[in-house]
């Protein structure tokens, strides 16, 4: 099915019953990273996953504010335009993770759970890896876009951040890089200023606070330091020593578990989350 959000046509998948959980990709990545996960969770829960603005089988976006601010307010109103009305866990890996935080933090009473996978936005002191700095210097980046095209690199660089990444998943990824999506990926790198970073923080951890939150965590990240696992304000941290970047990919089995494990808690479990680090 597909939805207008922002004068953007977006690609949604929305399948299964039960409470609703929203699934937000990364870069450069599409709502197909999440399948493996949902067929797992279908039934029990109603699962939705979107292609973000420029993304995947969404429409391009070249006036889409790329704000902090808007991407929560963007995720607020796909939410919105789904018709639902109860509080909605969402599951959210990478800059996905800054939709789903942005969103969190603005409207925290909209969001019954939060689980992040691998995503540092928001975290004031996080060190933009090698790509992220090369996308956010003019010129260089636009330089960097091409390098995308040609497949032997852009292979290497999901398989250096997931070694147990599937050429298929990677070949899967590769089908959906468009210009609009080099488009969007640069602007969305450019608009995220380190210092929204340290205005947004404090919000984010109220929100941390007063939604249950589960992070979980592939150790094998080269491009976002394990240390960040800890900054999301909660105890609830189960690291996969076996995973890198592309967690949702490489381990939807456990994904799955975890989510349906957290999605049965109880629920005064906010900002402490009994399940402690792992």
């Amino acid at each position: 099915m597909s939805l207008v959000v922002q004068e953007v046509d977006l690609f949604v998948r929305d399948i299964g019953v039960g409470p609703p959980v929203l699934f937000l990709h990364g870069n450069p990545d599409s709502a197909d990273i999440w399948n493996d996960v949902i067929v797992r969770v279908k039934g029990l829960f109603r699962c939705i996953a979107i292609d973000l603005p420029g993304f995947g089988r969404s429409g391009a976006a070249p006036h889409f504010d790329c704000s902090f601010a808007n991407l929560g307010r963007f995720t607020g109103e796909v939410v919105t335009a789904l018709r639902i009305r109860e509080p909605i866990t969402i599951v959210a890996h990478d800059y996905g993770g800054a939709f789903a935080m942005a969103w969190a933090a603005t409207e925290p009473a909209r969001v019954s759970r939060l689980i992040v996978i691998n995503h540092p936005f928001f975290v004031a002191d996080y060190p933009w890896h090698l790509w992220a700095r090369i996308w956010r210097t003019p010129l260089l980046g636009e330089l960097s876009m091409l390098a995308m095209d040609w497949w032997p690199m852009f292979y290497k660089a999901l398989k250096t951040g997931s070694k147990r990444l599937s050429d298929e998943k990677i070949r899967q990824a590769y089908s959906f890089i468009t210009p609009a999506t080099k488009s969007m990926i640069l602007r969305l790198y450019r608009a995220a200023d380190p210092e929204q970073f340290r205005l947004w923080q404090p919000r984010m951890l109220r929100a941390t606070a007063a939604i249950p939150t589960l992070v979980l965590w592939g150790e094998h990240d080269p491009y976002i330091p394990s240390w960040v696992a800890e900054r999301f304000g909660t105890s609830n941290v189960i690291r996969l020593p076996d995973c890198g970047h592309w967690v949702p990919a490489e381990t939807p089995e456990r994904v799955a578990r975890e989510l349906l494990r957290f999605g049965s808690e109880r629920e005064s479990q906010p900002g402490d989350q009994e399940g402690g680090r792992r």
